[in-house]
C-alpha cells in the first residue's frame, strides 16, 4: 500500500530552523567580510616611524647627490655657453675678412675682364666658392700678378678657417644642448625627491613629528657625544706632540746644541701646523660664522642661501683660495688627513657618493648646510653616525 506521506521539500526547512541554502548564504557572508576586513589597511601595514626617517633622509641624500649633478652640469653648461659664443664671435669676424677678401678679388677679376687681359673664365676662377681647386692649373696660374695670388691666397686661407670655426661652433652649440639636457634632468631629479620627502613627512600624525623629533634629538646627543671624544683625543695628542717638542728642546740645550739628538721615544719630531694655512683657515670660518642662519638652498651659492659646497667655496674663496664648484671636485683639492688630524678649515666630506661637505671648526664640530628646510648651522661631524663620514681634506 502506498505511503500517504508527503515527501520531504529539499532545500527548507520550517518553523525559522536554517536550510542549507540559508547556511550557505550566511557562510558566504561571513567570508566576504572577512575579505573586507582583511583588505581594509591595517596599522602593521603602516611604515613605522624609524623606516619613515630612514626613508626622507635617503631621500635627503639622493637629493643632495643629485644636487651636485645639478652644479656639475650648470658649471659645464656656463663654460660650453662661453666658448660657443666666442666661437660665433670670431666665425663672425672671420666670415667679414672673408668677404673682404672675395670683393677685392671681385674687384681683380672686374678690371681684367673690361680690359680683356682675361679670359671671362678666369672671373669665374677668381670667385669661385673653392678656387684652389684651380691652383693646379698652369695657365691660369701664369696670368695672376703676385698681388692677386696673395689676394687669392689670402682668401683660400679666410675660408678655410671660416669653415673651420663653423664646424667647432656647431659642435659646441650639440655639447651645449646635451649639457642643458643633463642641467634640465638633474633638477628634475632634485625636485622629485624632495617633494617625495615632504609628502612622507605631512602624512605624520603630531604625535609621531613628536616621536621623531625625539629620535632626532637622541640622535644629535650622540653625535655631540663622539664629537667630544674627538675633542679629548685631539686635545691628548696635542698635549703630547707638545711634551715631546719641549723634550727635544731640553735635551738639545743639554746636549749644547751638537750632535742632532733624538728625542729617545723612537717617534719622528712632529711638525708644527703650516701659519699661513692657519691664518687662510680663520678667515675662511669667519666668514661661514657669518652666514649661520641663512637658509639651505639647492644650487646657490649666496650670498642669500648655500647648498652644501657652495657655502665651503665662498668661505674659502674669503680666504683667497679658489675651490671648484662640486663637492665631487673639491674632494680632489687638497690632502687627504685622518679624522683625528683634522684642524679648523679643512673640508669634511660624506657618504660614499660624496654628496655633503662642511667646514671643520675643531672640536669635532663643522658649520655647513644641511639639507632642505634647514639653515646654516655649527653641528657635530658625526651628525649622521660615525660611518657617514668619507675623508677630510686640507684644501691649502
Amino acid at each position: 500500500m502506498a505511503s500517504h506521506r508527503k515527501p520531504r521539500p529539499t532545500g527548507t526547512r520550517v518553523a525559522g530552523i536554517r536550510t542549507p541554502t540559508l547556511a550557505t548564504a550566511a557562510l558566504t557572508s561571513v567570508a566576504l567580510l572577512s575579505q573586507t576586513a582583511s583588505a581594509t589597511p591595517s596599522d602593521e601595514d603602516k611604515p613605522s616611524l624609524e623606516e619613515v626617517e630612514k626613508k626622507v633622509d635617503d631621500l635627503y641624500r639622493q637629493a643632495g647627490s643629485a644636487t651636485e649633478k645639478y652644479n656639475a652640469a650648470k658649471e659645464k653648461t656656463a663654460k660650453q655657453r662661453k666658448r660657443v659664443n666666442n666661437l660665433l664671435n670670431d666665425v663672425a669676424q672671420r666670415t667679414q675678412k672673408l668677404n673682404e677678401a672675395r670683393e677685392e678679388l671681385g674687384s681683380f677679376a672686374s678690371a681684367q675682364y673690361r680690359t680683356g687681359a682675361v679670359l671671362p673664365q678666369t672671373a669665374t676662377f677668381l670667385l669661385a666658392d673653392s678656387p684652389q681647386d684651380y691652383f693646379d692649373q698652369n695657365q691660369l696660374m701664369s696670368r695672376l700678378t703676385s698681388r692677386q695670388k696673395d689676394a687669392v691666397d689670402d682668401y683660400v686661407t679666410q675660408q678655410s678657417e671660416t669653415m673651420k670655426k663653423r664646424r667647432e661652433a656647431t659642435e659646441s652649440l650639440e655639447t651645449l644642448t646635451d649639457s642643458q639636457n643633463d642641467l634640465k634632468t638633474a633638477k628634475a631629479t632634485v625636485q622629485k625627491k624632495l617633494a617625495t620627502a615632504r609628502e612622507l613627512l605631512s602624512e605624520l600624525t603630531a604625535e609621531e613629528k613628536a616621536r621623531l623629533a625625539a629620535i632626532e634629538k637622541k640622535k644629535q646627543e650622540e653625535a655631540a657625544r663622539k664629537a667630544a671624544e674627538l675633542a679629548k683625543q685631539q686635545a691628548e695628542e696635542r698635549e703630547r706632540q707638545q711634551r715631546e717638542r719641549e723634550q727635544a728642546d731640553r735635551q738639545e740645550s743639554g746636549s749644547g746644541g751638537s750632535g742632532g739628538t733624538s728625542s729617545g721615544t723612537g717617534t719622528t719630531k712632529p711638525s708644527a701646523p703650516d701659519a699661513s694655512y692657519g691664518t687662510k683657515a680663520e678667515k675662511a670660518l669667519a666668514f661661514a660664522r657669518a652666514q649661520i642662519g641663512k637658509p639651505y638652498v639647492w644650487g646657490a651659492t649666496g650670498p642669500g642661501s648655500y647648498d652644501c659646497s657652495g657655502l665651503t667655496q665662498a668661505a674659502w674663496k674669503a680666504a683667497g683660495v679658489t675651490l671648484p664648484r662640486t663637492t665631487y671636485d673639491q674632494v680632489d683639492a687638497g690632502t687627504t688627513v685622518p679624522v683625528s688630524q683634522a684642524q679648523p678649515g679643512d673640508l669634511v666630506f660624506f657618504y660614499d657618493d660624496l654628496s655633503h661637505v662642511g667646514l671643520y671648526i675643531g672640536n669635532g664640530m663643522m658649520i655647513h648646510a644641511p639639507k632642505p628646510g634647514a639653515y646654516v648651522r655649527e653641528e657635530s661631524i658625526y651628525y649622521d653616525g660615525e660611518g657617514s663620514i668619507h675623508s677630510v681634506v686640507r684644501p691649502a
